[in-house]
């Protein structure tokens, strides 16, 4: 007899038993949904099974020509994802599971293992023979869906009254008590630098103490440096021994093991004294856990530390040879100092220590170049060289020259830690190209002109990370850039920064918000929807806290990366949800959204603007953000589909492109994009009890299945011109 050839790894996990805990999930599967049993063991094959369960979907949707339609989807859009009804959602994903059975998928948090989504051929091999090898998590998952189509659950909508008791979980660091606590938190920390100043520290020309000065007269000092921003990058933290000092000696042995263990894997250390002194060392009753998510940025989390060295770029843009288009088709002047992604926008980092930051996040987009080594916090290295300035000028042809640029984002690293000199320069430079831009297009005929510079941001987290580097000086150059770039057809002025958590928003953060605001900029926020972001509640409070002080939300972004940020990951599915339950409570009314189109011309007077709006809509905070995730291809979207789900019972989505925004002609070859979550539900769900949640009171959660990226807002939308611009794409060749 011929020798059989052997299974392929994948196959061979078809032959691996369920333990018994995901026998008993199965059994209360089958118990439930008698029809399934039926389909189950009547089916000879996997093949039969998969039909079975189509018809059976099919028939219960007959009825329904309009979730049909966006099951093949020739509907598509929030008014079509709206009309949805919860079975519906289930439906559509059972379908789908059918249409995608036996797809092979690398799954790149498994650094390109191959994963194949095949849930009903799963659960027939359960169900028949105990094999297949799915996990508790794979059969909770499942379990829940058929509740959900045999319409045993709903979504656990809250009211109003909930979601703000939830919000008052969350203190902001405003709150007198909390203010109190970082002044305790300062004052220690501050100790600790005098000691090591007289000890351990090379003596900085700046900060020094003299001969023969008291304890008291070295703390007041010490006390005047705390306001100086160089202070705290001088005086940054870069090792775990004295982080943990300068948190009491608080971090528990297994934590110092870890952030040891990071120390030998060359992950960069770099925690300024200003935002350590926002972490709780004497935890206050009114607040336990409310520094979770400021905490979980600072300490390193296991799996980022296992993974770090094999870190791959997210973004397939990131990955550029020189001369060749990125993977959004663009030619670019240089692959390290331009990233762009679509017609209207690409992203200037400067060769300035604008590419370094005030801090290292653990959740960073780039760490990535970290790793590499392409950013870092050594400050001194990354001054301008002498050739900047007349590659600068280099660079800002490229946006001169474009027909479809409209709009610069400066970031790094971070585009404020750029000195002011370096930073004016940069600016400089930008209304120069501006001048030039709109002075060409007064030689270009109607339909083939350019179009001109109208939007100008900078990225950055100082305000929330070191807002003493916002000083009178800075305000001062974002005054006068302002004024002159205004006269050269420039319309928007924002400065786009990072707020992670109400704690993040104290009264420092609330005086450099003012400065920028004063300054003729509008200060919008990107929260980054990590797991300790996405409790009940603390999004929500988030936003209320930074309407208050004049920043309006901008995105909410689910965690972007694999396995290394997989204790940061929130799932899409709770994204959907936060939007649909907790959001839902801040969004304008359609009749008074146009007013946010005003506040580009007076900043100074948002915040006023903002409680008027905010009063006269009776809401409790301004929803102005979207939900998105940055797509490991081309682009920002939330409209996905879950089409299959791993034995461990973690989800596949695949997405779609934001419908709503102009895109490269790149997306049209693309297609959709496929990402494979980093946890399963149940996963999460456990790290949130952890956290000291009560999963109870994320009822639904597995439901959401689909999303449908939400309408920007007009505040968002580019200024109209009074010309016609070209179709023409230059500087484009994929």
């Amino acid at each position: 007899m011929a020798a059989q050839a052997p299974l392929s790894p994948v196959h061979q996990l078809d032959k691996i038993a369920i333990n018994v805990p995901s026998r008993k999930l199965l059994w209360k599967l089958l118990e439930e949904n008698p029809k399934l049993a039926e389909i189950m063991r009547n089916a000879k094959n996997e093949t039969e099974a998969l039909v079975g369960v189509r018809n059976w979907v099919l028939e219960e949707i007959a009825g329904r020509p309009h979730v049909l339609r966006f099951y093949k989807r020739e509907e598509r859009g929030r008014e079509a994802f709206e009309a949805l009804e919860w079975r519906d959602y289930a439906a559509i994903r059972i379908l789908d599971y059918v249409d995608n059975a036996g797809r092979e998928f690398p799954d790149l948090n498994l650094r390109g293992e191959i994963a194949v989504s095949n849930p009903i051929k799963t659960v027939w091999l359960a169900t028949n023979e105990g094999t297949g090898g799915a996990k508790p998590y794979f059969f909770e998952d499942m379990l829940q869906l058929f509740r959900q189509f045999a319409g045993k659950t709903s979504p656990r909508v809250p009211k109003r009254e909930e979601v703000e008791a939830w919000m008052e979980r969350y203190p902001s660091g405003l709150d007198p008590r909390i203010v109190k606590l970082r002044e305790e938190n300062r004052d220690r920390i501050l100790n600790v630098l005098i000691d090591k100043l007289g000890k351990e520290i090379r003596l900085d020309p700046r900060f020094k103490f003299e001969p023969g000065m008291s304890r008291e007269q070295k703390y007041l000092r010490a006390l005047e440096w705390w306001k100086d921003y160089r202070f705290h990058l001088r005086f940054a933290v870069r090792s775990p021994d004295i982080l943990n000092e300068m948190l009491g000696f608080s971090l528990d042995p297994d934590t110092m093991k870890l952030l040891q263990r990071a120390e030998e894997k060359g992950i960069p250390f770099f925690v300024n004294p200003y935002y350590l002194s926002l972490l709780h060392v004497r935890v206050p009753y009114f607040a336990v856990g409310a520094d979770l998510a400021i905490r979980d940025y600072v300490i390193y989390s296991e799996p980022l530390i296992e993974e770090f060295g094999r870190i791959v770029a997210w973004e397939k843009e990131d990955q550029v040879e020189p001369g060749k288009p990125n993977a959004a088709g663009w030619l670019l002047p240089s692959h390290r100092s331009v990233h762009r992604r679509y017609p209207r926008v690409a992203i200037l980092i400067p060769d300035t220590t604008g590419r370094a930051c005030g801090g290292l996040c653990s959740a960073c987009q780039r760490m990535y170049d970290f790793q590499r080594g392409h950013l870092n916090f050594d400050l001194k290295k990354l001054e301008p060289r002498e050739t900047w300035p007349e590659k600068l000028e280099r660079l800002m042809k490229y946006w001169e020259e474009d027909s479809q640029l409209r709009d610069i984002l400066v970031t790094g690293g971070d585009a404020l830690m750029s000195s002011d000199e370096a930073l004016e320069r940069i600016l400089d430079a930008i209304h120069r190209t501006a001048v030039r831009k709109r002075e060409a297009n007064k030689g270009r005929p109607e339909g083939k002109k350019y179009a001109e510079m109208v939007r100008v941001r900078l990225g950055t987290r100082l305000p929330v990370y070191l807002p003493q580097r916002i000083t009178p000086e800075l305000a001062g150059i974002l005054a006068r850039f302002r004024e002159k770039a205004s006269k050269a057809g420039i319309r928007q002025f924002i400065v786009q920064t990072h707020f992670e958590s109400p704690m993040e928003v104290t009264p420092e953060a609330r005086e450099a918000v003012r400065r920028i605001l004063d300054a003729g900029w509008l200060v919008t926020n990107q929260l980054v929807f990590t797991a300790a972001a996405s409790r009940r509640g603390h999004s929500a409070k988030l936003r209320k806290a930074l309407c208050g002080i004049g920043v309006l939300p901008y995105y909410t972004f689910t965690v972007k990366g694999y396995m290394e940020n997989y204790h940061h990951f929130a799932t899409n599915a709770r994204a959907v949800q936060e939007q649909r339950e907790e959001k839902v409570f801040g969004l304008l009314p359609e009749e008074t959204r146009g007013e946010l189109k005003g506040f580009h011309e007076e900043p100074g007077l948002v915040t006023g603007k903002i409680a008027d709006l905010q009063q006269r809509a009776g809401l409790p905070f301004l929803a102005t953000d979207r939900n998105v995730l940055n797509l490991p291809g081309v682009g920002k979207s939330l409209s996905f589909r879950v089409i299959g789900i791993t034995r461990y019972g973690r989800r596949i989505l695949e997405f779609d492109h934001d419908p709503t925004r102009a895109h490269s002609p790149v997306v049209e070859k693309m297609g959709r994009v496929v990402i494979i979550e980093s946890k399963s539900v149940s996963e999460y769900l456990e790290q949130l009890r952890q956290m000291g949640e009560d999963p109870a009171e994320y009822e639904g959660l597995y439901g959401y299945s689909i999303g449908e990226t939400e309408p920007r807002m007009p505040l968002y939308e580019y200024p109209e011109y009074d010309f016609q611009v070209t179709q023409e794409l230059t500087h484009f060749g994929g």
